[in-house]
């Protein structure tokens, strides 16, 4: 359904991105953010499903001022390496890979002309509540099991447009205190936790599960649909 083009940031490098477009013309747009494994067959297909729902769907490459064409499994190793890029880009200088996600916004806006939504998992969700708090050109934004959004630091930050935030109860990395924490802080914002694993958006992992990804992914159609018409 999709084809990669290539994304001209504010510092004029040249950032892949998985595109799909929807059968129809576009309502609206969703940037998808990867998790630490690259625009990797998950992620094609996360944008896939978005753009069936009728969106422009854009997908860019996070990995890519650090290291191109990642594309990894969900093994240890690939683990271990998606950690490794994910810590090299976090330590780009300001304002590193998030010109590369409002490339994105930006591509999704002259292409559809409609408004401009954005969801991410895992590292993604991180990027994605900071995009919702510093990008501009967004109407919405929801981030999946946010891997630190929930840190003092991060929790600090004041969203420009509505969030839905995404939970598992039984993250390792997330504590539900923290989550409550972020909910407090920010009571705008709808947080939904899940009673499963970090990860269960994915069906290429073991942490996938069913029930909750459906219930996730339907109430953040409906607020999509609330938020980008």
């Amino acid at each position: 359904m999709g084809s990669f083009i290539h994304l001209a940031t504010a510092d004029g490098t040249q950032v892949p991105a998985y595109v799909a477009q929807p059968a129809t013309p576009a309502k609206a747009a969703v940037v998808v953010i990867q998790e630490i494994f690259g625009v990797n067959a998950h992620i094609r297909e996360v944008a896939d499903a978005y753009a069936r729902e009728g969106y422009l769907a854009i997908a860019p490459a996070m990995f890519h001022r650090v290291q191109a064409n990642v594309e990894l499994g969900y093994a240890e190793a690939d683990m271990g390496q998606g950690m490794g890029l994910k810590t090299a880009v976090e330590a780009l200088p300001a304002p590193g890979a998030l010109q590369d996600i409002q490339a994105a916004i930006d591509h999704a806006h002259k292409t559809c002309g409609g408004k401009v939504g954005i969801v991410g998992y895992c590292w993604g969700g991180l990027l994605t509540w900071r995009s919702a708090c510093l990008l501009h050109g967004l109407s919405a934004a929801a981030p999946y099991y946010g891997g630190g959004m929930t840190t003092e630091a991060e929790s600090a930050r004041q969203a420009k447009v509505p969030v839905m935030a995404h939970f598992a109860e039984e993250d390792k990395w997330i504590s539900m205190a923290s989550v409550s924490a972020f909910k407090a802080a920010h009571p705008t914002a709808q947080v939904f936790t899940y009673a499963a694993h970090h990860g269960f958006n994915c069906d290429h992992r073991g942490a996938w599960e069913a029930a909750a990804a459906a219930l996730a992914k339907q109430r953040t159609l409906e607020f999509f649909k609330a938020h980008l018409a």
